[in-house]
């Protein structure tokens, strides 16, 4: 019997390492749980997969870059955030042809920027020389050399921010988008002034190219150097909402527009236009949802706009973040154009018309680039491959991975692998999601014993949730719980009407699609209706705190820096989402539009919230304020209910330190168990619960 398992846990790892058939690997998965394995409650099992091996040695990718100069073409960098360095970005730098990486940034320095809060964006390479954003004082800083201490690139003590930059070896200046954060009058605060400038790399002077628009991003300068493009918005819209796609011609020495050169090519009129480049032919490229989905478009010479592959699929995604490219330029001048779209990954030749797909078993892409030798670059992950920085020869379709987010010995038969799935939900229409159903290749679950469910939220609520592999999720489904990953109406990657479907229902649409989702398993067999449970952060925070507070699906809830008070929210939000309720509520002028944010406002109806609820928080979180979180801790319990709250000191919008992220997902966990009555194998965790019986 035991040799027979180990047949079947071998056979399962090979199918997960080759990305096959996942029905195949489930039904080896359920063989093995039934031969030899231990019979232990669901939320009893024991598990490697500890929040420490969560955090510990585990980074965050945000952003590849390459070097535009053709010569330099055998290196590729990029951006991780290292969780076990209290949240530090680091820059890091792979060549051809040797092994391993060099890591950049020095101690003391830190390659993250603040433009819009959310950041991205922050660093570009030229000629060998790198260019960043220092978090500490948000300056721009360069360097030539792995290690060595970087040069300040612009003065001090402006207020100024910087994302999104790029250098154009025409003009030899730089182009980004500068945040103002300096004060007003009289040392009043007001609101950041966004604009894109040019900076002279040697003395760090400035020129505004445009201005006047409440937000900027993509500025990009065309190979001759004689013209640029941004993308640009204003309030209450966000960049996937309405956006305008404007060019204008660079004076002779690239630090100044042409008079009245200045014009809109795409965009506005409810269409959301992102991520312009250009052709080495110095022609227009651009990405639109014009027709419902987000499609890449080419500006001939004649000035017609050509949708280069016409599909209901979506080839980028919600710009929170600056510099999430979803295709490139080959700089070669060839005529192809790596896209990415949906899953795939593709090659456009704009000469021949020709579309070749690229193979490979990596189904989530981000941030491609493309070096001078051919070589395609990105950020990429699968259901059962942890996100890793690639390099694809789209030639022969060889794949070989850089660097990876996370490098476990983990077996992988204590992974579960995600099911989509979709239900009806409230007025008959249809919700996604991703279900892992618990498994533990020692433990088996009672006979006739149904697990708990755990419903996962994503933030945004402009954003999707994803299918690449995470030990947060994996945590949870190997102690025995069962997860849905709810992709709600609103969510991104199902089409511009499906995005749209929270205009105006956030609090309501992604409350149903959350409630129906657990539902449908609990009707289906797959989970335990007396253990459903939900969490989320940010976002997510609010329809988990709205979830309990409005609706009874749910026995539990955990808020991660979610939000209970909108009216709190739209007062005390920084620029760049201070009017983001405007589309997913409504305004905030008139009585009967505060009575709306009053109604859906969670911290306002204590007295309907009948469950247990879990709350963790950031102090500096200038996104979601602290007090938000407080308020709904103290209401629960006063209620007498049983609740948990623990503040971070020095984390922002979202877990960055490695300890925090630790005691965060135990403390959940723990949470959980206490209220379900299960008793939990790791016994290291003890955080104070208040009003527990």
């Amino acid at each position: 019997m035991q040799n027979i398992r180990l047949g079947l846990t071998r056979v399962t790892k090979s199918f997960l390492i080759q990305g096959q058939n996942i029905r195949t690997v489930n039904s080896c998965q359920r063989l093995i749980r039934k031969m030899g394995t231990k019979v232990s409650p669901y939320g009893s099992w024991a598990s490697p997969i500890s929040s420490k091996l969560v955090s510990e040695s585990s980074v965050t990718f945000q952003g590849v870059h390459v070097d535009p100069c053709i010569e330099n073409k055998d290196t590729v960098y990029w951006s991780e955030l290292r969780y076990d360095e209290g949240g530090r970005y680091v820059i890091c730098s792979h060549k051809v042809g040797t092994e391993g990486y060099q890591s950049w940034t020095p101690e003391g320095f830190n390659a993250r920027t603040r433009v819009h809060e959310y950041g991205g964006g922050a660093a570009f390479v030229f000629n060998g020389t790198l260019y960043f954003s220092n978090f500490a004082d948000q300056n721009m800083y360069k360097q030539t050399a792995p290690g060595e201490k970087p040069v300040p690139v612009t003065k001090e003590g402006k207020g100024w921010r910087y994302a999104d930059g790029s250098l154009n070896a025409k003009t030899g200046r730089i182009y980004c988008v500068r945040e103002d954060h300096s004060s007003g009058v009289k040392g009043q605060k007001k609101e950041a002034v966004n604009t894109v400038v040019t900076i002279n790399p040697d003395t760090g002077d400035q020129v505004v190219l445009a201005s006047g628009c409440d937000f900027y991003s993509s500025p990009r300068v065309s190979p001759d150097g004689k013209k640029i493009a941004w993308i640009q918005w204003n309030h209450p819209n966000m960049p996937w909402d309405t956006t305008e796609l404007w060019i204008a011609d660079l004076n002779e020495t690239g630090d100044g527009l042409v008079s009245g050169s200045a014009k809109q090519v795409s965009g506005g009129d409810n269409t959301s236009v992102i991520q312009p480049s250009w052709t080495c032919d110095n022609e227009l490229l651009y990405i639109s949802d014009v027709t419902d989905w987000w499609n890449l478009y080419h500006v001939t010479g004649s000035g017609e706009h050509v949708n280069l592959l016409p599909r209901s699929q979506e080839c980028g995604g919600p710009q929170w973040v600056f510099g999430l490219y979803p295709y490139m330029v080959d700089p070669r001048g060839n005529g192809d154009i790596v896209t990415v779209t949906g899953s795939e990954m593709g090659v456009y030749n704009l000469k021949t018309k020709n579309y070749r797909t690229v193979k490979m078993d990596f189904i989530n892409l981000s941030y491609v680039n493309m070096t001078g030798n051919g070589l395609v670059y990105c950020v990429a992950g699968s259901p059962t491959q942890f996100h890793c920085v690639i390099q694809v020869d789209t030639q022969s379709d060889k794949v070989t991975v850089l660097r990876e987010s996370k490098s476990l010995s983990v077996d992988k038969a204590y992974f579960s692998i995600p099911k989509e799935i979709t239900w009806t939900t409230s007025g008959g229409e249809k919700a996604y999601g991703y279900f892992y159903p618990p498994v533990n290749k020692d433990f088996t679950a009672p006979e006739g014993t149904l697990p708990p469910l755990l419903v996962k939220n994503h933030g945004g609520p402009t954003s999707q949730a994803s299918s690449t592999l995470s030990l947060k999720t994996q945590y949870f489904t190997s102690r025995g719980m069962a997860v849905l990953d709810v992709n709600y109406r609103g969510s991104t990657g199902y089409g511009k009407q499906y995005r749209h479907r929270l205009r105006g229902q956030w609090g309501i649409l992604d409350l149903d699609d959350s409630c129906t989702g657990a539902e449908f398993l609990a009707q289906s067999g797959k989970a335990d209706r007396n253990k459903l449970c939900i969490d989320g952060g940010s976002a997510g925070g609010y329809t988990t705190l709205a979830a309990v507070t409005f609706r009874d699906t749910f026995k539990a809830g955990a808020s991660h820096f979610g939000i209970g008070d909108l009216e709190a929210l739209a007062q005390e939000t920084h620029k760049f989402e201070s009017r983001y309720l405007d589309t997913v509520i409504g305004p905030y002028v008139t009585e009967e539009d505060k009575k709306r944010y009053k109604e859906r406002s969670p911290i306002n109806y204590i007295e309907k919230l009948n469950c247990a609820l879990a709350l963790f928080q950031g102090d500096e979180d200038e996104i979601v304020p602290p007090n938000q979180a407080e308020m709904m801790y103290k209401a629960v319990k006063a209620k007498g209910l049983p609740t948990m709250y623990v503040l971070f000191k020095g984390e922002q919008h979202g877990f960055r330190k490695a300890e925090n992220i630790q005691t965060a997902l135990d403390g959940e966990f723990y949470f959980f168990s206490k209220v379900f009555g299960y008793d939990p194998a790791d016994k290291h965790i003890n955080l104070p619960i208040d009003n527990l019986k």
